[in-house]
């Protein structure tokens, strides 16, 4: 029998507090290179539908942590014409398989736990990385970018750490839309939470900036980081797609990455001539291994995404809703 859950049933098994765990835990394992993590390929679709052009991007993303008991396979769209649609920008669905038997154990929507451990990087990458607050006071993040992922850094960085601000800033109106939706579902203020007049108001003073785009230019000038900040960089992950500038990295003093030889294939290290051999992986960081000298480093934290934290995701959802009864059994 195979498991069916949908996205409303994924959110019921989903808890973020316990996801960072999850997410730490996988990270440890991928640094330690006990995972299994084929290149993902991604390619063209839609040529030919309504003209020549491409409607978005397919990827597929394999991935098994050693000892678990099932390996994942996560199937991905991104169309960036989505939103001009009301839908989603990425789009994705999670095959587990039994990592013993082969046979297929249950079919996930992934969207949300995309999301959510994306989100978690940022979360993990702040609790890990940022300068600690003084006492009675809590971090200010700065998100550029205010779509559907942006909303989940901020969630996973308040569930991760002590938040006490928020400031969005979007060319678009999305930024209002954005902050009423913080406002609703972060236990801060309403006045804490804020738009931005522009990226430098946004970042300026910021502990803590993500950005989380597909843009192709740099989304705010690097000049404008106070010593100290924290940049997650969540957006590239192709040689096209670029947020930062290349004085951001000249003025930090340590460049994290989840996979380095695949984020310095990215617009943001191709513009800044970084080497996978000039990154350091996000997984020495969380074991200790390496991090800040000094409260006035200025660190980045690139992330392209990595199919070990949906395998590893995709099976703490699998196993919540086994225990609960949620979603639907199926035979193949």
């Amino acid at each position: 029998m195979v498991r069916i859950l949908s996205d409303s049933q994924v959110a019921d098994c989903l808890d973020l507090r316990d996801l960072l765990t999850v997410v730490r835990e996988a990270f440890v394992k991928q640094g330690r290179g006990e995972v299994e993590r084929p290149d993902r390929p991604h390619f063209p679709v839609g040529a030919g539908l309504d003209g020549p052009d491409p409607a978005g991007t397919g990827l597929v993303m394999p991935a098994y942590l050693h000892g678990a008991a099932f390996y994942a396979t996560k199937l991905v769209g991104v169309h960036e014409g989505n939103a001009e649609r009301g839908l989603p920008t990425v789009n994705a669905q999670i095959a587990l398989t039994e990592a013993g038997t082969g046979l297929p154990a249950a079919y996930l929507a992934g969207t949300r736990i995309t999301n959510a451990r994306t989100g978690c990087i940022g979360g993990l990458a702040a609790a890990e990385l940022a300068v600690t607050p003084a006492p009675d006071s809590g971090l200010t993040l700065a998100l550029v970018g205010a779509g559907t992922q942006a909303r989940w850094q901020a969630r996973a960085i308040a569930a991760a750490t002590d938040l006490e601000s928020v400031r969005v800033y979007s060319p678009s109106d999305s930024k209002e839309d954005c902050v009423a939706d913080l406002c609703e579902e972060l236990d801060l203020p309403a006045d804490a939470i804020v738009t931005a007049d522009s990226p430098e108001d946004a970042v300026r003073g910021a502990d803590v900036v993500v950005t989380a785009t597909t843009a192709t230019e740099p989304v705010f000038p690097g000049g404008a980081l106070d010593p100290g900040t924290l940049v997650v960089a969540v957006g590239a992950y192709t040689a096209e797609m670029r947020e930062l500038d290349a004085e951001t990295f000249e003025r930090a003093s340590r460049v994290f990455a989840d996979v380095p030889e695949e984020v310095a294939e990215t617009g943001d290290a191709l513009g800044a001539d970084l080497a996978a051999d000039d990154l350091v992986a996000f997984s020495a960081a969380l074991e200790g291994r390496t991090g800040r000298d000094s409260d006035d480093d200025i660190l980045v934290v690139e992330s392209v995404g990595t199919a070990v934290l949906d395998a590893a995701a995709a099976e703490y959802v699998f196993e919540e809703a086994e225990q609960s009864g949620v979603g639907t059994a199926v035979s193949l």
